[in-house]
């Protein structure tokens, strides 16, 4: 190993591989693990998605957390972590100032174990991404979210998607915005399946006025119609900030995308990525995007699949494919011709191709496929331990959930290389690890 040079190494041990059958991660195997990570100093990333990890595994982790000084990051996705185990996790990062990605999405949490996260919030300085969706939060836990995050400084990105709320009110709107009113640092919102209407879309785009750091904005499965995208549209006029807009699954119709088209003409206009699938969009709306896109380089990603893809849509989308106005990797459709008639086909690209499901082999992170990480891959970033002054060598070492509660508890890592264990050996392999999403 040349001077100078560090191994950075992130354990995949996920228990949805469906090329090969696997044995899913428990408890025991987690105490295990831990124990082997705990003097580690070149292991830094760990993905243990889609495992049998339950409260008591989350402790074990959470003391992981406390004495390992290298791991920054942490996915959980998909385990049975439950109220009792996000607080032991949430606890242990109250001085943490080494994690920087946290994934919880799918564990049924709850409205109290999010609350112990947004406490967290108040006294954690370095972590900087925290997705809690799917985790059965309630309108408290969301709200006070919106509330710490009015001084908290580090996070960058957060996903509360699919709450769970049994009020009609915009109660929540209302908090996300005078958030977004002051926050200076927050990059990355997702709002998803938050049953949104077009009151909360108002709400929110008061706030979107006077922020400057909000590139991605995820309102994907609300019930936002033409007059929420109306509000939001008169934003984005003026709005050189945010790049990447999901809409995908609301109501806005012909009208709303004739609103959106006005603003992406607009030279003001910021907008690189923009999702409107599945919006009961007919041929004038469809039209009048394609038409701005034309007088607007910024935007250089539309996806239009799920609405009415009339002879007319379907002609001037040919057009700016064949033109090169939009790369026909930056789209979800491609067009054919039959007897003189142009179709448009579906093609399975978007903004993010996995959001509670993720392969086995990790984030899909191919732009044509997900083209959010990849448009927000060069965000700028203040943080140091994003910069380390070493030259680093990521590795993802892929090794078999099996057997894990057998390796002794010094097995491995511990000296900055990689030292095969009996038990693995025979099915580890390297591959390149793509670096922490700034």
């Amino acid at each position: 190993m040349p001077a100078g040079v560090r191994r950075e190494v992130t354990l995949k041990l996920t228990g949805n591989d469906r090329l090969r059958r696997v044995q899913k991660l428990n408890d025991r195997d987690i105490h295990a693990l831990s124990r082997c990570l705990r003097n580690s100093t070149c292991v830094t990333g760990l993905d243990v998605r889609y495992n049998n990890i339950t409260d008591e595994g989350a402790r074990h982790l959470a003391d992981l957390l406390q004495e390992n000084s290298a791991l920054c990051s942490l996915d959980l996705m998909g385990n049975d972590i439950l109220t009792d185990g996000a607080e032991v996790l949430a606890k242990s990062l109250h001085r943490n100032n080494v994690l920087l990605s946290l994934r919880l999405s799918g564990n049924k949490i709850g409205n109290r174990g999010a609350m112990f996260f947004a406490s967290m919030l108040q006294m954690n300085t370095t972590l900087q991404e925290l997705d809690l969706a799917d985790c059965d939060l309630g309108t408290q836990s969301v709200i006070a979210f919106a509330i710490v995050l009015n001084s908290n400084t580090s996070l960058r990105s957060l996903n509360i998607s699919r709450p769970l709320l049994f009020s009609h009110q915009e109660e929540l709107s209302v908090h996300m915005s005078r958030m977004l009113s002051v926050s200076q640092t927050l990059t990355e919102l997702h709002l998803g399946k938050m049953s949104m209407t077009d009151s909360g879309m108002e709400r929110l785009s008061e706030g979107l006025r006077f922020n400057h750091s909000l590139r991605q904005l995820d309102l994907r499965c609300n019930r936002v119609t033409r007059d929420g995208v109306r509000s939001l549209a008169e934003v984005l006029k003026q709005n050189a900030t945010l790049e990447i807009l999901d809409l995908s699954s609301n109501r806005m119709e012909d009208d709303g995308a004739v609103y959106l088209s006005e603003a992406v003409a607009r030279p003001t206009c910021g907008l690189r990525a923009l999702s409107i699938t599945s919006n009961n969009i007919g041929s004038l709306g469809l039209v009048s995007l394609a038409e701005a896109m034309k007088g607007n380089g910024a935007l250089t990603h539309i996806y239009i699949w799920g609405n009415h893809l009339e002879e007319p849509v379907c002609q001037a989308f040919r057009d700016l494919t064949a033109s090169g106005r939009l790369p026909a990797a930056h789209t979800d459709v491609s067009a054919y011709e039959v007897d003189g008639r142009v179709y448009l086909a579906e093609v399975f690209r978007g903004l993010r191709r996995h959001y509670y499901r993720t392969p086995s082999y990790g984030r899909d992170t191919r732009p044509a496929a997900a083209a959010a990480p990849a448009l927000t891959a060069d965000a700028p970033t203040s943080s140091p331990l994003r910069n380390p002054p070493a030259l680093q060598i990521p590795l993802t070492l892929f090794l078999p959930s099996s057997s894990i509660a057998a390796v002794p508890p010094q097995t491995g890592f511990t000296d900055g290389t990689h030292q095969e264990s009996s038990t693995c050996a025979s099915e580890t392999s390297v591959l390149p690890s793509p670096a922490l999403r700034g």
